[in-house]
């Protein structure tokens, strides 16, 4: 199996696709959900991609190369935009999603 070499890369995309999906859960119950639209969209797009990617390497896709590149992109907008909120969940998936940026690269 080919994605047996991205072990460790599948984890932490797996990893920041659940911190991305708890963040926008918790967004949806934040007092002021107006001003978390921008956390919330791009929590989703940070899963999405993940989760698209992780599937991706285990099929062995032509393609991981190119999606991890969208992938650390949007990682990083993601984590840039939940740097600015002080809530716990945006902390956390902000770190998630600049580890797995890193990752990304890595493969990218």
């Amino acid at each position: 199996m080919a994605h047996q070499q991205h072990q460790e890369t599948l984890n932490v995309l797996h990893e920041c696709m659940e911190a991305c999906n708890h963040c926008f859960d918790a967004c949806l119950k934040e007092d002021d959900v107006k001003m978390m639209a921008g956390c919330i969209r791009l929590d989703r797009e940070c899963a999405d991609i993940c989760g698209y990617l992780e599937a991706a390497i285990t099929r062995g896709s032509a393609y991981v190369s190119e999606l991890a590149s969208v992938c650390a992109k949007i990682c990083d907008d993601c984590a840039e935009e939940c740097a600015k909120h002080d809530h716990d969940h945006c902390q956390e998936c902000a770190e998630a999603c600049r580890k797995c940026a890193d990752a990304c690269r890595k493969i990218a």
